[in-house]
């Protein structure tokens, strides 16, 4: 099993298109090595733009070369960018619908000891928040390419969330299913449907196995794609399973919890459930070590579903 970054696999694909596609741009905000973007800028220096720490203008100046025909890839941390930059994501970049994909990179709990200065836990809630943003959180380096293929192919503004470490696959090289804007079925199951996206998709999967042993069938479904989200599969999850549980690493307020709950409400017959992070500056540490004290683990998911089933 490999374990790259995402963010890793965001360069590798873009200094691959750009060989042959001079529309493609990224821009920085002083971040190109925590971006894992320094190989971009060094072979591709004519089609990189080093902003400085001013996100504002980061995505600003990204929205003005995308009306010039651009394909800009703005990044910067998750936490900066969802925050700093939220007036200039609305504005110049959603309500012109300019042709800029915002990427926040060490999203969530990445940053780990910094602290909730650094944490992004409500930036779904906040680029979801805006019309005509579209907001993506893979899962793993394989699904993150075709994401990232996908989004060089359409001129729609998005914000693409993803973590700082490596992480581990979820799908396999050749096996990579995918259709934009749809949930992946990554397990399928009867009794109880785990609805993930990013670096708890894994986690999930790894608690389906766990409940599978004590004779639970686990559906898990991969909802990369918070907004626009899967509505079809989720109404599917609330009428071919008995209860629902959501697993982000996030805010309970106004993430994927909030509007798989909100299209599950329509039906009125299943029950969901939201793992997430808690409403208050969460602890110190690494990632997994915020993960474990949380139960945003495998072991934590599955002892969740027991206590529901």
């Amino acid at each position: 099993m490999s374990k790259i970054a995402n963010k890793q696999e965001i360069c590798n694909v873009l200094l691959e298109q750009a060989a042959n596609d001079k529309d493609i741009v990224v821009l920085c905000s002083d971040s190109r090595g925590s971006a894992s973007m320094a190989p971009f800028a060094k072979e591709r220096p004519e089609q990189f733009v080093e902003v400085g720490i001013a996100e504002q203008n980061l995505v600003s100046i990204s929205a003005g070369l995308a009306s010039c025909g651009k394909k800009a890839f703005a990044v910067s941390p998750a936490c900066f960018l969802s925050t700093r930059s939220m007036e200039q994501a609305k504005v110049d970049v959603a309500y012109s619908r300019t042709n800029v994909t915002l990427v926040g990179i060490s999203g969530g709990v990445s940053y780990g000891a910094l602290g909730m200065t650094h944490h992004s836990a409500n930036d779904i809630a906040t680029m979801a928040s805006i019309p005509n943003m579209r907001v993506y959180i893979p899962s793993d380096h394989f699904q993150t390419r075709k994401l990232i293929e996908a989004l060089l192919k359409d001129e729609e503004p998005s914000y693409v969330r993803v973590g700082r470490n490596a992480v581990a696959d979820v799908y396999e090289d050749g096996n990579v299913p995918f259709v934009m804007n749809q949930a992946t079925l990554v397990e399928a199951g009867s009794d109880v449907t785990l609805i993930a996206c990013g670096e708890m998709v894994k986690p999930a999967k790894d608690a389906a196995m766990q409940l599978k042993e004590k004779g639970i069938s686990a559906r898990v479904l991969d909802m990369y794609c918070v907004k626009p989200i899967d509505a079809d599969a989720v109404f599917k999850a609330v009428t071919e399973t008995k209860v629902i549980v959501t697993v982000e690493e996030h805010t309970k307020y106004g993430g994927l919890g909030s509007m798989v709950s909100q299209i599950a409400a329509e039906q009125g017959s299943c029950r969901v459930v939201n793992l997430s992070l808690p409403d208050e500056p969460v602890v110190t540490g690494k990632s997994q070590e915020v993960f474990d004290h949380y139960g945003l683990n495998a072991d934590g998911i599955a002892k969740r579903v027991m206590e529901l089933i």
